[in-house]
């Protein structure tokens, strides 16, 4: 039996994790053979739905709606996309900042089941932004030491280091950023790229598949600064369609606007942040608006607004915040009665998760 090779992409949070394995996906569907990716954040319903279903990837979830990452689902996953599918290569994203990979997916992959896997080099995905909060000029985001140390982290783990958005850049921050990468982590080799342009995927991809994991030996179990940075951190996961009352159509584009706005006020007023916000709202037929915010103190980013009004609307919001779990929980649900109420919607929720790192019974 051939080996099918496996590669997990973590990165920091809003770099562009899922948009660069799709951009890779449907490249190496093209150039290597049928790619494949395991996706958590509500699985099949992430965020970037509407981009699998165009790049020609085939898309699986780990753990049936659950965010979290479940070696044996995983494992399970990878032989299913292998056999139904005919699979040959397969990527992974992973929760949150995403150290430990390497610890729990990488090493036990290559202790017990080094016969079927050959595993890529362990992928992190940074974007400008939070790269600054760790370069000299420690830029300011209002987020706490506990994350920039999360941040640092992954770096460490890392195999290869993708800077990703290079088409917000001009050539000289592209050369600083990568001269503090090669410094930060000499021995870790670094691509540029745009997964949004299509930039360098080629190199990228000709990369991940001609080079291995170097099995580092990275753990943080019994980490206590690792756990105190983590539990900074809750995880918050929705899925709900709301509807007029009236059946009338209206602007939706202003109620994502609304949503984000009150979550973002709720947050300030609790002094609390959200370093990766995203949302993803469509009515079908190819009409969706993606949006995401980086923190309180920075303006809404949309990848595509709707283009038309409607009467209703299918949403995932999908967030990683500097807040405790029930705070957090209590003000994204008066966030999305205030947007109710104004725009006299009737909202249906199907899926919420809302917890901490550190909560019990988690």
């Amino acid at each position: 039996m051939d080996k099918i090779r496996f590669m997990v992409v973590s990165g920091f949070l809003g770099a562009g994790k899922t948009t660069t394995m799709i951009a890779l996906a449907e490249h190496m569907n093209k150039t290597y053979g049928e790619t494949a990716i395991i996706a958590n954040d509500l699985g099949a319903n992430l965020v970037d739905t509407n981009l699998t279903q165009t790049s020609g990837c085939t898309v699986a979830e780990i753990a049936s709606g659950c965010i979290c990452y479940q070696m044996d689902n995983t494992i399970d996953q990878i032989r299913r996309l292998r056999d139904k599918d005919g699979a040959v290569f397969v990527m992974s994203d992973i929760p949150g900042c995403g150290v430990g990979a390497l610890d729990h997916v990488y090493h036990r992959l290559a202790e017990d089941c080094a016969d079927e896997f050959t595993l890529s080099p362990f992928t992190v995905v940074v974007d400008p932004e939070r790269l600054r909060m760790i370069m000299p000029e420690r830029a300011d985001i209002n987020l706490p030491e506990e994350l920039v140390y999360l941040l640092k982290l992954q770096l460490e783990e890392a195999d290869l280091v993708v800077l990703n958005k290079a088409d917000l850049l001009e050539q000289a921050d592209i050369d600083r950023y990568v001269d503090f990468l090669k410094t930060a982590c000499p021995d870790i080799p670094v691509i540029v790229i745009s997964a949004l342009k299509k930039t360098n995927i080629a190199e990228l991809a000709d990369f991940i598949t001609t080079h291995e994991t170097a099995l580092k030996n990275f753990s943080v179990r019994h980490n206590q600064e690792f756990a105190d940075a983590e539990a900074k951190l809750t995880w918050y996961n929705r899925r709900l369609y709301l509807k007029t009352n009236d059946g009338g159509k209206i602007d939706c584009n202003a109620v994502v606007d609304d949503l984000i706005e009150g979550i973002r006020m709720g947050l300030i007023e609790r002094k609390r942040n959200v370093p990766h916000l995203k949302t993803f709202a469509t009515s079908g037929n190819g009409d969706f608006n993606k949006a995401s915010l980086i923190g309180v103190d920075y303006d809404v980013e949309y990848a595509q607004k709707l283009l038309r009004p409607h009467k209703n609307l299918r949403m995932i919001i999908n967030a990683r915040a500097v807040c405790e779990a029930r705070p957090l929980a209590r003000l994204m649900d008066d966030a999305l009665d205030e947007v109710c109420d104004k725009y006299d919607l009737d909202c249906q929720v199907f899926f919420t998760e809302c917890f901490g790192m550190a909560d019990e019974g988690r």
